[in-house]
């Protein structure tokens, strides 16, 4: 109001002005890719496409191979040669049941004594030596997957044969003779040198792959226990194993396979002869021993081609061991992501 008068004054609008947003600029890198880039790209793929491809023809081309040299025994002998007992290249019979049972029999006892053995040696490693120990005794026991199968198989045949004949196999007839696994007279060669001789060879493998897995345990989960109150065998327990029960089954069953398709070392020590014993005493042969012992000597035709019949039955069941493991693994791994 200005001398008596009212002035009215109109509402004045403030216009909000915002400056444009500045347009985000994309790495030349990424703006204009050069042309060796886009070229390393299509080599990446067709590179790594063909060796997948690859792969899959090299086992597809064995497999051929495999089949077409043991033709002449399919078709002699059929299905029956898995189930036959006899081997005599003599009369031409041939049959592979005594090797079959004999490579599972070693083959699993073998698992049985090394897979929990390495997974000690792992958590040891791990989890509970002192640092200055860790590295001698992880490097010992890798050292044992470079020491060449027939060595190994010439100390089972001058030391590990006479301590299971004059201490080893006598202690356990004599604690554990009510078992069938322990009756008998030991002897240099059998079934027990040959499982003892089969863990040491895949004792490496399996804890070397354990070792890794333990240690991609997250440290926070572990100290997340340890918080909480857990002992360390609690932690263990609770944390370590859960989180790669799935790797130390791969584990095991890659020892599994070492121990399978072993030849040099079984065939020295395991006496190579047939029969399927449950004495650990006795004498027996495997799939893979039988191959090597014979192969080069065969002298008639139906005797090679049931050798490589040998050999495509040791294939299938190395498949089949793979395969029930990986089964094993996913079920593992689905149980820890929260399935049923």
């Amino acid at each position: 109001m200005v001398n008596g008068s009212q002035t009215v004054c109109a509402p004045v609008t403030v216009a909000r002005v915002s400056a444009p947003a500045a347009p985000v600029s994309r790495p030349a890198a990424f703006g204009r890719r050069r042309l060796g880039d886009r070229i390393g790209d299509a080599l990446l793929h067709g590179i790594t496409g063909l060796a997948a491809v690859t792969a899959l023809v090299v086992v597809g081309l064995l497999v051929y191979e495999l089949v077409e040299q043991a033709w002449p025994a399919i078709q002699e002998f059929g299905l029956g040669f898995i189930t036959s007992r006899s081997w005599d290249p003599v009369k031409a019979e041939f049959g592979a049941l005594d090797f079959i049972y004999g490579t599972a029999y070693t083959s699993f006892i073998a698992v049985l004594v090394a897979g929990p053995l390495a997974l000690a040696v792992a958590l040891f490693l791990t989890e509970l030596a002192p640092p200055y120990v860790r590295g001698a005794i992880g490097a010992l026991v890798e050292l044992l997957a470079a020491i060449p199968s027939v060595v190994i198989g010439l100390w089972g045949i001058f030391v590990l044969g006479p301590f299971v004949q004059e201490h080893l196999g006598p202690f356990l007839e004599r604690t554990l003779g009510f078992l069938p696994f322990f009756k008998g007279d030991p002897q240099l060669t059998g079934y027990l040198p040959g499982v003892i001789v089969l863990s040491i060879m895949i004792l490496p493998i399996t804890a070397s792959v354990a070792r890794e897995l333990f240690l991609s345990v997250p440290r926070d989960l572990e100290e997340a226990a340890f918080a909480l109150g857990a002992t360390r065998w609690e932690m263990i327990r609770g944390v370590v194993l859960p989180h790669t029960r799935g790797g130390l089954v791969a584990a095991v069953v890659l020892g599994l396979g070492r121990a399978v398709g072993e030849a040099i070392a079984v065939t020295q020590v395991i006496g190579s002869t047939l029969g399927i014993h449950l004495s650990l005493f006795e004498n027996g042969d495997t799939l893979a021993g039988r191959i090597a012992a014979q192969y080069q000597a065969a002298a008639t035709g139906i005797h090679i081609s049931a050798l490589v019949y040998l050999a495509l039955v040791l294939l299938v069941f190395s498949l089949v061991t793979n395969v029930a493991a990986q089964l094993i693994v996913r079920r593992f791994e689905f149980q820890r992501i929260g399935g049923d």
